[in-house]
């Protein structure tokens, strides 16, 4: 909505994060019924590329994004291609609305601590920005067992970061260096950390903190003029440092997930901020980047 994608055509339907009902099947359709309750990634897989047969649908090599590549999600019906391989069933226990914010934020996040990140018990994660993707690898490392330090200028932000598991908190406008904070903190550097806002000051803050052999994973989009940050190469080098990206995860992960979510492990519901209708979003949108929204945001009236 603020012009990043130069490819997308006026007039336009974004929205990529989605869940619902089965309303209609094309003729190749075998594994859905129309009144099947449902989901999908934000990144849908071909089918046929060497990135899906390997089960990494995620970097499709013709991948598609509802909200993008065509009309997506704003609005009370929306198509999605070859859905044999990217829909995903809902459990009968989980409502349309923390399903719908699973989408892109959730599983972005569960990928990027469990899979990218290989989060183990007892490690400290530090997670800079507590939006909708942060406040999820929060929940999602102090749930595999991590400590989680949680980074953010927004003391609404940090509160709940607390709620959901952070053992401590840094507001990076408050602290003279964000990095050492971290140090103190975590005794001598994060294990695993990760961007979750996607700003070249987040990004190399991430890195810097870790201690040696520690994980950097980039989740937090770079965009514009911040696509080409300044990656401090001689910190990766001379500490070995790993530096991973995330990008949505594939419709077969999503089992792993639902387990945790189905034992209470994770209770993505909890980060669900405000309901509003489709009129609503105009204005949500409009003042997504003031940070001033707690939590995520859900449409659920049309």
């Amino acid at each position: 909505w603020v012009g990043h994608d130069p490819g997308i055509a006026l007039p336009h339907v974004p929205g990529h994060e989605l869940a619902g009902t089965v309303e209609a099947v094309g003729k190749d359709v075998t594994r859905w019924r129309v009144g099947d309750r449902v989901t999908v990634p934000f990144v849908g897989g071909c089918g046929v590329c060497p990135q899906c047969f390997s089960g990494n649908q995620q970097v499709c090599d013709d991948q598609f994004q509802p909200g993008f590549t065509h009309w997506g999600s704003f609005a009370e019906y929306v198509s999605i291609h070859r859905a044999d391989l990217n829909l995903v069933r809902l459990p009968d226990s989980m409502d349309f609305a923390p399903a719908a914010s699973l989408g892109c934020r959730f599983v972005t996040a569960f990928r990027a601590v469990v899979d990218q990140g290989r989060v183990r018990a007892g490690e400290w994660v530090a997670v800079h920005g507590c939006g909708g993707v942060g406040l999820s690898a929060v929940m999602i490392a102090r749930a595999s067992g991590a400590n989680v330090v949680a980074v953010d200028i927004s003391d609404a932000a940090l509160e709940m970061a607390r709620s959901i598991g952070a053992v401590a908190t840094v507001n990076a406008a408050a602290v003279p260096d964000v990095v050492e904070a971290v140090r103190e903190v975590t005794g001598g550097g994060a294990h695993l950390s990760l961007d979750a806002l996607g700003h070249p000051t987040t990004c190399v803050n991430s890195i810097r903190c870790l201690q040696k052999r520690g994980r950097h994973v980039q989740v937090g989009l770079l965009l514009a003029e911040h696509r080409t940050p300044a990656i401090p190469m001689d910190r990766v080098l001379a500490d070995e440092l790993e530096i991973l990206g995330s990008h949505g995860m594939q419709a077969h992960r999503y089992g792993a997930m639902f387990s945790m979510i189905a034992s209470g492990a994770l209770t993505p519901e909890a980060l669900i901020g405000r309901t509003i209708s489709l009129e609503q979003s105009i204005d949500a949108l409009m003042r997504m980047d003031d940070f001033g929204a707690r939590g995520v945001t859900v449409v659920t009236e049309f």
